[in-house]
């Protein structure tokens, strides 16, 4: 497995890459000292600076909410994953403000705008003292104590709830009205050729 980052940079600094992409592969590079590209950073190991030629911009070393798969081809038709990516280094103007803290909180792609917040769950917000009591209530029932309090919101939470009446059974025959006992229903299955 490679090791591998996403360097995203702003459109005048692709267009730049991009440039020296091109003059590289062919061959023709007119000064060496506008080829260069380099990446230091600060002792933190989160912020430093990236120089294309003589030019600099501010970058940040940032946690991608997702990993993100790497994959790569060798004969257009089968994929080989090479990498798990997790972080991205950010290349900003210099007037840009720099990213909060050390996650990135949006994901590479429009749909995972704001990943962070939208996609994963977040931590219910539970009353302590009620899960305690709950979690006695249940304890309780389970171990066959008949008078376990029942937990109600508002005033009387520790009021007794009656078991609701069963519900009679529908498929259950009734005498006839005239004493004799009811035929069963038959359907064509219950014959038989005797």
């Amino acid at each position: 497995m490679d090791e591998q980052f996403i360097l995203r940079v702003p459109p005048s600094v692709a267009e730049q890459i991009e440039r020296l992409m091109n003059e590289s592969a062919a061959g023709s590079s007119s000064n060496p000292d506008d080829a260069s590209l380099d990446l230091s950073f600060s002792e933190d190991g989160r912020s430093g600076t990236f120089m294309i030629g003589n030019q600099r911009f501010p970058a940040s070393l940032l946690d991608l909410p997702t990993v993100v798969e790497s994959y790569k081809t060798y004969d257009d038709s089968f994929l080989v994953k090479t990498a798990d990516i997790g972080q991205m280094v950010m290349v900003r103007e210099e007037n840009d403000p720099a990213p909060e803290g050390a996650e990135y909180k949006h994901g590479l792609t429009p749909p995972m705008r704001d990943a962070r917040r939208r996609r994963f769950r977040r931590e219910p917000d539970l009353n302590a003292e009620l899960v305690h009591r709950v979690e006695k209530d249940l304890i309780s029932i389970m171990q066959g104590v008949p008078n376990a309090s029942v937990a109600g919101g508002g005033e009387g939470g520790d009021r007794k709830k009656a078991a609701p009446a069963l519900a009679p059974k529908r498929n259950v025959q009734e005498p006839a009205a005239n004493g004799e006992e009811a035929e069963a229903d038959r359907s064509d299955s219950d014959e038989s050729d005797s």
